[in-house]
């Protein structure tokens, strides 16, 4: 079957009820020597849903796209995206898709118009089409004002939004985002969260994210998975996965030396030290006075509780045992695209 045929199937298995738009299944990749990258990884992305994948620098997210995108064979496993087998027919599934990498992919020497244009023509855009697609791509992005200015001049967060402007030029039907907001002023990353929904919300495109970024994830993301040492430790929606968590997070402050765990009945510790604990319990202000009590008789003088609800950090220090970092990505990022701003001047 030639690739257009494929993906005229996988179009006939969509009309004919489907909704999975990604299908991955005990994807494994082992590099030489050894390293085990990701280790029988299942999960699916429903068709027109925003889906996350998280975890830590070295979880295996990059190299899961890497799979899925046909970049990179996987050593066992399969790959389907909408009905097509990646394995088989790596073609017709990239004829499908869309990627913007973290790494800065606009030519800062071209305008935007430019930059969009190259970008159609390399995706074989019907030429009568081209000129319609860049321009409405520029209003929604905000960038029809600067379309004839060189990408250079262009602030980090407007070079952003101009390489996920050209995923609406492609029109793909799954669009890989790889951090798309890292490194951007918090005006930028709001501006460009919101332009992540609307090509989601007003062109039906199925995205899949990686970020470091929770509150990113928990803005955004319909679903998501926690990746980490190249397994998937949970997979949900983000109000499920906060709920899994339990009922409140308690914050205490205290000197002297705070125990590692606690009795399951006032609540269970997800971190503990330098002063400093969390503890999750399903009633905070019922519990509060009992593990007061609690770490007073073990010699702890507490000096201070604070309530609140989980966020998605807490689910991550859950399932993946350990804090996300992602400072020095950030910094890496904000730096590369400063420094292409600066230069432009």
């Amino acid at each position: 079957m030639t690739a257009p045929q494929q993906v005229e199937s996988a179009r006939e298995q969509e009309e004919d009820g489907g909704s999975v738009a990604v299908q991955v299944s005990g994807l494994t990749k082992v590099y030489a020597g050894g390293t085990r990258a990701v280790d029988n990884v299942s999960f699916e992305v429903r068709e027109g849903e925003i889906f996350g994948l998280l975890g830590p620098n070295g979880a295996g997210k990059t190299t899961t796209i890497k799979m899925i995108t046909t970049i990179s064979r996987p050593t066992a496993g399969a790959i389907r995206v909408f009905g097509v087998d990646a394995l088989s027919s790596p073609e017709a599934v990239r004829r499908m898709l869309g990627f913007v990498p973290q790494a800065i992919s606009v030519d800062g020497d071209l305008t935007g118009y430019e930059n969009l244009l190259i970008f159609a023509k390399l995706f074989y855009v019907d030429r009568e089409q081209r000129d319609k697609r860049i321009q409405e791509a520029l209003e929604l992005f905000g960038l029809a004002d600067r379309a004839n200015d060189l990408v250079k001049h262009y602030s980090g967060g407007m070079m952003r939004r101009l390489e996920i402007a050209q995923a609406l030029v492609n029109r793909p039907k799954l669009l890989f985002l790889d951090e798309p907001s890292i490194g951007l002023d918090p005006y930028s990353r709001l501006q460009v969260i919101d332009h992540v929904r609307q090509l989601n919300r007003n062109f039906g495109t199925t995205i899949l994210l990686t970020t470091h970024d929770m509150a990113e994830a928990d803005e955004l993301c319909d679903r998501l998975a926690i990746m980490t040492m190249g397994k998937i430790a949970t997979t949900g929606a983000p109000k499920e996965l906060k709920r899994s968590v339990g009922g409140d997070v308690l914050t205490i402050t205290a000197s002297g030396k705070l125990p590692v765990t606690i009795p399951s009945e006032l609540g269970s510790v997800s971190s503990s030290n330098q002063g400093t604990m969390k503890i999750l319990t399903l009633d905070g202000e019922k519990a509060i006075p009992r593990i007061t009590d609690y770490l007073e008789d073990l010699g702890a003088v507490v000096e201070s509780i604070s309530l609140s609800r989980p966020t998605l950090d807490d689910v991550f220090m859950k399932y993946a045992k350990s804090p996300l970092q992602q400072v020095d990505t950030y910094r890496d990022a904000r730096s590369a695209r400063r420094s292409a701003t600066r230069h432009g001047r």
